[in-house]
């Protein structure tokens, strides 16, 4: 027994040691720094503005057929909710008992819409759909909230010009250590 209580003893401290040298170096030797592709593959955040919108467009019909393919299973046919959120409706509920946060109630930038699309959706799939696509499904569920119409398509310019109903009602965040960031006036 003492002689396992020894080697472990010095089991560990060999490993302190190493962590040791490793913390004094600033690494602690394993992974490696990122390269420029893997960050610029990230970083594809869209500003309000639409700073940073890639390039490409997509129109509501086309929109119609890709979130039928894509995100009705989830989202339901229109928009209505179903296993994921509901995008479609809510205007004038925010200040009531009850209030129903989608995509043309509440968020602040159609921007914004582009940004999670092209980031998170669809949930079992990831980033994997084109640029036209993003720019596709967001005029459709734009126009499902009334925000566009029928004939409407989309691209770098035209997405940062939609107005949301709630985009006043959002304001800086007035911390000094926290920039380029909204909150709904009550935060």
């Amino acid at each position: 027994m003492r002689q396992v209580l020894s080697v472990s003893v010095a089991v560990i401290a060999v490993l302190l040691s190493s962590l040791a040298g490793a913390a004094a170096q600033g690494r602690y030797g394993i992974g490696r720094t990122a390269t420029p592709a893997e960050i610029a593959g990230w970083n594809i955040d869209i500003g309000p503005d639409g700073r940073g919108l890639p390039p490409g467009n997509g129109s509501v019909t086309r929109g119609r057929d890709v979130f039928a393919q894509q995100c009705a299973a989830c989202h339901g046919e229109r928009g209505e909710g179903g296993v994921g959120d509901r995008l479609v409706g809510g205007q004038g509920t925010l200040a009531t008992s009850n209030p129903v946060r989608t995509v043309g109630s509440f968020w602040p930038y159609a921007t914004t819409l582009f940004d999670y699309i092209r980031r998170a959706m669809p949930q079992n799939a990831p980033g994997s759909l084109s640029n036209d696509d993003v720019y596709a499904v967001s005029a459709y569920i734009l126009n499902l909230n009334g925000l566009l119409p029928d004939g409407a398509a989309l691209d770098a310019k035209s997405l940062p010009a939609v107005k949301m109903p709630n985009q006043k009602m959002f304001v800086g965040d007035p911390r000094p250590d926290v920039k380029n960031r909204a909150c709904m006036d009550h935060c």
